[in-house]
């Protein structure tokens, strides 16, 4: 301690002693809460990302499949464009970022989505969630063919298993029985196999650009995008029967599990670990598994259970401890999972 703060301590000790001692306390509280938050947020985005297929399907016995993912990607890129507010970068991109931006839009959104909630209009919510967490083998898979992933033995067996949870919940051999089931399961896997596309090329603008600002540019130009089949869709529906209450549900879908689950895990993503924010991922389905029964009536049956084990057998051994960058990949996205 120097002379003169010496001083200044002997000159003010009551003073100086009492604050340190009741600042101590809350300094303390402070790091605790800080170090809370975080797992906070995430519990809520997956809580929000596991409640989407269940608002989805609600607003699905209202409105067609297209109208909602209109309204979704529409009503997103308002409230993120409000809210970041930042398109230098964007209106000065070079011309092959764009075109990746494009790509990315048409790979994650647009036709994700659109295969995302068809799907999910025909399968249960249960099925819905169980298939996305086939994304991770997707994306090793999809890593492998472009190179930036080596196929190992843990790896090839993790692949083979998720595969065979898939197609045994797919239910090919037996399709014409639940045509509308498994066309939905088949549709939620060909989704997952187009979100693995675009986590892989999506690296380097986000790498580039920042997380937030190429999610905003990606919401803008796929609600472009979809905007002309969205005004088409919807003049089709039946707009006048859609009640109070459903249009309240799609404003709940744009704020809570698309902009909100967002922003909290590119957040969370500051505060933690990417290898925390993939576990929490796995909340997902669970929170699906707990909300179905109770608010749509579905029920589990041994074909979900099995189908169950094996999914989460296979993504256990691709996500586990080791060096895929695929993996990495996915725990460092914001939206990864966040249909």
């Amino acid at each position: 301690m120097s002379r003169r703060s010496a001083s200044d301590h002997s000159a003010n000790g009551h003073e100086v002693s009492h604050t340190i001692s009741d600042a101590s306390r809350p300094a303390g509280e402070t790091r605790v809460r800080q170090s809370f938050r975080p797992h906070l947020a995430l519990v809520t985005v997956q809580i929000l990302f596991g409640a989407w297929p269940i608002f989805g399907k609600v607003v699905l016995r209202s409105m067609s499949a297209t109208s909602l993912v209109a309204c979704r990607l529409v009503g997103a890129a308002i409230v993120f464009a409000f809210l970041r507010r930042r398109f230098t970068a964007l209106l000065h991109m070079p011309r092959r970022d764009f075109l990746l931006l494009l790509l990315c839009s048409l790979t994650g959104v647009v036709g994700n989505q659109l295969l995302y909630v068809k799907g999910l209009s025909l399968t249960t919510v249960i099925n819905t969630a169980l298939l996305t967490t086939s994304i991770p083998v997707f994306v090793l898979f999809v890593s492998i063919l472009f190179g930036y992933d080596r196929l190992s033995l843990k790896r090839l067996l993790g692949i083979v298993l998720a595969a065979a949870g898939v197609v045994y919940l797919i239910n090919p051999a037996r399709a014409q029985l639940t045509p509308q089931t498994s066309a939905g399961n088949l549709l939620i896997a060909c989704n997952s196999l187009l979100y693995a596309v675009y986590i892989v090329i999506s690296k380097r603008l986000f790498e580039r650009y920042g997380a937030l600002d190429v999610i905003t540019w990606i919401f803008l130009v796929s609600a472009v995008l979809t905007l002309p089949l969205g005004v088409y869709s919807l003049s089709r529906d039946n707009l006048a029967a859609i009640s109070w209450g459903v249009w309240l549900m799609i404003g709940v879908i744009i704020i809570l599990p698309t902009v909100g689950a967002y922003y909290l895990n590119a957040w969370a993503l500051t505060q933690v670990s990417p290898s925390t924010v993939a576990i929490y991922i796995y909340l997902q389905p669970l929170v699906a598994f707990g909300f179905a029964p109770l608010l749509l009536g579905e029920r589990w049956n041994s074909r979900t259970a099995v189908a169950t084990l094996l999914i989460f057998a296979g993504v256990g051994l691709v996500v586990s401890r080791g060096r895929s960058r695929a993996v990495r990949e996915i725990s460092e996205h914001p939206d990864a999972l966040a249909h």
